[in-house]
Order: C-alpha cells, then sequence, then structure tokens
C-alpha cells in the first residue's frame, strides 16, 4: 500500500503569542519607562563636576612645550645624585628642549627633614638655577602640594620616581611624567618625547 499524499491547506490560522510571553510584558515595561512624569526641580540633587581645564585637547595638554616647566620631587633629586646625572643636562637630553625646574618649598622642608646624610641633594635644589615655588597651604607633604599645583595649573611635567605619587598623577589627564629608567631620564605621556626610550 502506498503513502496517500497530503494536500497543502491554505487557510492556516497564525500562532498566536501567550499572555505569559516575556516578549510582551518587555514591551509593557517600555512604555511604563515612557509614562514616568519628570522629577520635580525642587527635589533635583545638584551635582558638582570639576571644572576641565581649557588647555586639554581631548589627552593632549596645548600648554606643554618649550621651554619646559618640570616639578621636582624629593626622591627624583636623590636618585639624579645616586645616578651621577646632572639633572637640567639630562631633563635637555631627555626632552630636546630647554628645561626649568622648579622646587616647592614643601620639598625642600621634606630635603631638610632627612637630615645630613642628604645634604648633597639640599645644596643642588638651592642652585640658583631651580625656580622656588612658594607654598601657601598648610603641612609640609610634598605629594599632596605637587598633585594640588599640577591639579591647578596643566603646565607642569611631574619628575618622580615614586610610585604612589605616580599612580595618582595618572589619573590626572595632561599631566606627563618624568622617571629614571637605565640610568638616564624618562617620560610617560609626553606626545611628543624625542628622546625617550621605547620601554
Amino acid at each position: 500500500m502506498g503513502k496517500t499524499k497530503k494536500t497543502k491547506q491554505f487557510a492556516q490560522m497564525k500562532r498566536l503569542i501567550s499572555l505569559k510571553d516575556t516578549r510582551i510584558k518587555a514591551k509593557d515595561k517600555y512604555k511604563e519607562k515612557k509614562k514616568r512624569k519628570k522629577a520635580d526641580p525642587q527635589n533635583m540633587k545638584i551635582r558638582e563636576l570639576p571644572q576641565a581645564s581649557s588647555a586639554l585637547f581631548f589627552k593632549y595638554n596645548t600648554n606643554l612645550g618649550p621651554p619646559y616647566h618640570i616639578l621636582l620631587d624629593t626622591n627624583f633629586i636623590n636618585f639624579s645624585i645616586k645616578n651621577k646625572l646632572d639633572i637640567i643636562q639630562s631633563m635637555m637630553d631627555c626632552l630636546y628642549a630647554k628645561c626649568i625646574p622648579y622646587v616647592s618649598d614643601c620639598v625642600m622642608a621634606e630635603l631638610e627633614k632627612l637630615g645630613s646624610k642628604y645634604r648633597v641633594a639640599l645644596k643642588i635644589a638651592k642652585d640658583p638655577r631651580f625656580v622656588r615655588l612658594p607654598c601657601m597651604h598648610k603641612g609640609t607633604y610634598a605629594d599632596d602640594c605637587l598633585v594640588q599645583r599640577v591639579n591647578q595649573h596643566k603646565c607642569y611635567i611631574v619628575a618622580t620616581c615614586d610610585k604612589d605619587l605616580k599612580r595618582r598623577i595618572r589619573k590626572i589627564p595632561g599631566v606627563p611624567i618624568m622617571y629614571l629608567a637605565q640610568h638616564r631620564f624618562s617620560i610617560e605621556r609626553m606626545p611628543d618625547a624625542y628622546g625617550a626610550p621605547k620601554i
């Protein structure tokens, strides 16, 4: 006995979606979101965002340019002496431009506190080629002083070998960091760092 051929059914009924289907519920939620009332202007929370510097073009800092202004940290001066590097000459070798080193009062106070072991570093910091920056804030913690100064003015490069300070400065956009690597100065986050070794 052979198979009987089934004829196509022409007026088939379309399958209906059940009322418990998740797609229907999702549409309802979307409608509810649209219907929500606007927030009352009297009960709105005020959000304060720090004002972005006008010197920044995305992450590129337009304030940076020769002569470079470099803020020195205590340990950067100490490591330069240990590696027998002339600070100003090595900075010029790194950036291929004139560099003006800046030392804040907090850094000087930190060097004075360190005692007689660091008298060479103190003598170098008192060099007339180094520009002295007065500090108006309370306390003598140099890291806070440098971070605060860099937040206010985006024209500085921070020279440090301190990991914690580097981590804090990396969070601030448009501030390059100079550090010691392979017995020479190197720079990170600088768009046109010609003398920096490729690490």
